[in-house]
């Protein structure tokens, strides 16, 4: 188990090696971080092609601020979903000024999937993702850490910077929520 508050090994080599140009470590960053930073973000903004976007905009970001980066005793991936988070705060304050109606271009995602089924599930997931927005941050942080991204809880120790039990304690709280939240939105009626 790593740690409390200590940067993994490969984390400071890899921003040290990208710091001096080091084209492999930066490859190697985006490579490793990717996938957990979109799906951070898409459970966010629920929209495959606007996570796509976000994603690519937060490793741009890093790359922009790598000579500034201190870890402060962090993990990379923890940077990374600050980075996301600010960048999802914007792209929200934004659609608030320039609100319109995306179309569902993938509303049958295949012709083996019943329209009714698919129907089905993009009304959970949507109940679902209005229900993540309602919580608070650290509690929607630690329920997509957890269970979307399967993560240990020794590795939300390292990249929330609390200790077991305090970890613990907000995954119950952001379960018994997110349990009362989906209830209200009928979310178990679909």
């Amino acid at each position: 188990m790593p740690k409390e508050g200590v940067t993994p090994p490969q984390d400071g080599d890899l921003i040290q090696r990208a710091r001096q140009g080091d084209q492999t470590a930066l490859v190697e960053i985006y490579n490793s971080y990717q996938p957990s930073v979109f799906t951070y973000v898409f459970y966010r903004v629920c929209d495959q092609e606007i996570a796509e976007d976000l994603t690519a905009e937060v490793f741009t970001r890093m790359l922009a601020n790598l000579p500034r980066y201190t870890s402060r005793g962090k993990p990379i991936l923890a940077w990374l979903y600050t980075i996301a988070r600010n960048l999802v705060i914007d792209h929200y304050r934004q659609s608030k000024r320039a609100s319109h109606l995306p179309l569902e271009e993938d509303l049958v995602e295949s012709e083996h999937d019943h329209p009714v089924k698919v129907a089905e599930d993009n009304l959970a997931r949507e109940c679902l993702s209005r229900a993540l927005r309602r919580l608070t941050e650290e509690q929607r942080q630690v329920i997509l850490l957890k269970f979307i991204e399967c993560r240990e809880i020794s590795e939300l120790v390292t990249m929330l910077g609390k200790n077991e039990r305090a970890i613990r304690s907000l995954q119950h709280r952001a379960l018994v929520a997110l349990h009362r939240l989906m209830k209200k939105e009928r979310c178990y009626e679909i």
